[in-house]
């Protein structure tokens, strides 16, 4: 497993992979509607803005997923469902860290994530509701080596 910075090239799979992955992971906390407006569409128009801010897992060139950081703030770690399990999410996580990753925003209900997160050492440092996809949704702040 590698991890490299993406290429501009990457995002119509990227963004596949994202579509793919928040449909798999939310699936019990966003409503159909939501996520049917968060297609490879949506994603690949958002990241067409931000890919400079991307790392990519890879192995043997087959790309498992991707992290999204905006100065130290991790706004996305999306894993392939078909992928993850490998060890991608994890050299994701460390090489953020690596490069100043300090925060991340995680939905309340995403159990997978969270454990994922805490397992690695990040601690919510507050829990608070906001707009997300039309609705009030309930998410939780981590950060590295704090809690609350």
């Amino acid at each position: 497993m590698i991890v490299r910075q993406a290429r501009i090239e990457d995002i119509p799979l990227l963004a596949r992979i994202a579509a793919r992955s928040q449909r798999a992971a939310f699936a019990t906390i966003l409503e159909p509607d939501a996520l049917a407006g968060r297609d490879a569409a949506y994603f690949a128009e958002r990241f067409t803005g931000s890919w400079k801010r991307m790392l990519v897992a890879a192995q043997q060139d087959e790309v498992l997923g991707f992290l999204l950081m905006t100065e130290g703030h991790i706004d996305m770690l999306f894993m392939d469902p078909d992928g993850s399990g490998q060890g991608g999410g994890a050299q994701l996580l460390e090489e953020a860290e690596a490069r100043g990753a300090k925060s991340l925003e995680c939905f309340r209900d995403n159990h997978g994530a969270r454990r994922f997160y805490e397992r690695r050492g990040w601690r919510v440092t507050r829990t608070y509701e906001r707009e997300f996809a039309g609705r009030n949704r309930s998410f939780v702040f981590y950060e590295k080596g704090t809690a609350i």
